[in-house]
């Protein structure tokens, strides 16, 4: 295809809507001339059970459960005035906290204000602060944002390292829907560890974002915690960004929350439009289908060229791997659906995996997002009439051509900045883009089915490790191989996750030891003196 062609199917194919400061070009995506028309009655279904998603159906059938995270935008759209009104009273409610905490009306146990905010949450709970804060934090905000977000220790400790003395002024925001999720429980119990050993009341210094009636929220009541708020059944983990998992942080960061509302509003607008050509999020989810064949033969590779949108690619991974990697469809029949999502930031991979896209195995289609304005302030010229940002989008316009002589397919999204209403576009055009191509495949793109397994099995490791503890300490000073122990417990079958578990033991605990024997797997293990686990009061069920 010439220059000519290429500017005319770029002029025929570009989707620009102002009304939100977005464009989205499908021109380089090698899709035929009678695609989106063939794909238009399928593409009806899918506006026909977004309809319905938004009316209240019943869209997560394991759990029995409405979705309605588009209603956090529009609460005068949910279809009971009971939900109108919650959306809109906590809304209130996480604006008037930010109020009081900026003010000075809350404050810490022995400090004038909180300066800092530590947000305790795994998956959805984390990844879309996460973003959030990286995308629009500054110097001048009123409070730091720090995060646990995962059961590493080593990782905690490196994150109240550089909160250090300051921890006297951080709040601590614990987010959990059912109250218990064991990441964010243990998060919970670091925390709470670390002000006590710095003779603070945890409770005077945290807020809980859980379920009504939850385990975190009676613990957080009973313990009389500095306030409560809401997570609600029909808004799930990867899409509750905009609920007050995400709004809270964001409003304490300093962040313009109701741009962020705004920005995704006026984009659901756009993207409920059933004409194909003037909807991006019904185009990405056609370019999805198109590129992977509607079987994810293909990567999705996301590259914003905006330091500021660095960690977009891995909230996406969340949305769009855990909505759409599915084993079954709809009608029960098996088929390993889904997209597989990396990225990173542009220039900086085109020094890294941008070689392999142009001449390895074409197995990928590339999405780019352009920012318009390069920084506040005036440009600064690194060349006559050139600046960094020049360069920058330079590199994006070059990287993209590279591609496209290799036959490799691209989109671009264009935005004007990073600023809260960007923000709440870019969430919701993504948002609506799954759900549509979820609807192309026929698959339920609201529940986790694989996500409830890991956890189980999780638990079962944990359960294992406890029975393991028990046979050794009622033989002190005994030892044992793993196959040994395995069999003592009737665990015969399970002795890899037995020499897995008495191996992190052997590192971690001062009463497990560990001796050698003739070949690695005969090493020997007993149980010492010395106490595992300290007790930790908290008060939660399920807790060592």
């Amino acid at each position: 295809m010439g220059p000519r062609e290429l500017w005319d199917r770029y002029r025929r194919h570009l989707c620009v809507c102002e009304s939100i400061g977005l464009s989205l070009d499908v021109s380089r995506m090698n899709f035929s001339d009678g695609f989106l028309e063939r794909m238009a009655g399928p593409m009806s279904r899918a506006f026909d059970a977004m309809e319905e998603l938004e009316k209240g159906s019943i869209a997560n059938p394991d759990e029995k459960r409405m979705v309605g995270h588009y209603w956090l935008r529009a609460p005068e759209r949910a279809p009971d005035p009971a939900i109108t009104h919650t959306i809109r009273e906590t809304l209130a409610a996480i604006h008037r906290f930010g109020d009081e905490v900026h003010g000075g009306g809350v404050r810490p146990q022995k400090a004038e204000r909180f300066r800092n905010l530590l947000v305790i949450g795994i998956g959805g709970s984390a990844l879309g602060p996460q973003f959030v804060a990286d995308a629009l934090g500054g110097p001048a905000d009123p409070m730091r944002s720090f995060f646990f977000d995962n059961s590493d220790p080593d990782g905690m400790d490196r994150v109240l390292a550089r909160i250090g003395t300051d921890l006297g002024q951080t709040l601590t925001i614990v987010t959990s829907k059912s109250g218990g999720t064991k990441e964010t429980r243990n998060g919970m119990l670091e925390a709470a560890h670390a002000y006590a050993q710095r003779g603070l009341d945890f409770a005077r210094h945290a807020v809980a974002v859980t379920g009504e009636d939850s385990e975190l929220d009676r613990h957080a009541r009973d313990g009389k915690w500095v306030r409560r708020l809401p997570m609600w059944d029909w808004v799930g983990g990867r899409t509750s960004e905009l609920a007050a998992v995400g709004l809270l942080p964001a409003r304490l960061q300093g962040f313009d929350i109701d741009a962020v509302l705004a920005g995704a509003r006026d984009t659901d607008a756009v993207t409920r439009a059933r004409e194909i050509a003037r909807n991006p999020a019904a185009l990405l989810a056609l370019m999805w289908y198109h590129a992977g064949g509607g079987r994810g033969a293909k990567d999705m590779v996301i590259l914003p060229y905006k330091d500021r949108l660095t960690l977009f690619s891995k909230y996406l991974q969340q949305l769009v791997m855990e909505s759409l990697g599915k084993e079954k469809d709809l009608d029960g029949r098996t088929v390993n659906q889904g997209i597989a999502v990396y990225g990173n930031k542009g220039s900086t991979d085109q020094h890294a995996y941008v070689q392999q896209l142009r001449e390895g195995v074409n197995n990928f289609f590339v999405t780019f997002i352009e920012v318009l304005k390069d920084r506040d302030g005036r440009p600064l010229p690194v060349e006559t009439d050139v600046t960094s940002g020049d360069f920058l989008i330079g590199f994006l316009l070059g990287t993209r051509r590279a591609l496209f002589e290799k036959d490799r397919e691209s989109m671009t999204i264009t935005v004007p900045d990073v600023s809260p209403r960007t923000i709440g576009t870019l969430i919701a055009l993504y948002e609506r883009a799954v759900g549509y191509y979820a609807s192309l495949v026929n698959i339920n793109a609201y529940h986790q089915p694989g996500v409830e397994a890991g956890k189980k099995a999780a638990g079962a490791v944990i359960e294992l490790q406890g029975k393991l503890l028990a046979r050794m300490r009622a033989e002190k000073g005994r030892s044992h191989t793993a196959e040994e122990l395995a069999a003592a417990i009737g665990a015969a079958d399970e002795v890899e996750n037995v020499f897995k578990v008495l191996e992190h033991l052997a590192v971690n605990s001062p009463e497990i030891r560990r001796s050698g024997a003739d070949t690695y797997f005969d090493a020997r293990f007993e149980a010492g003196d010395t106490l595992n686990f300290p007790e930790k009061g908290t008060g939660l069920k399920g807790e060592k």
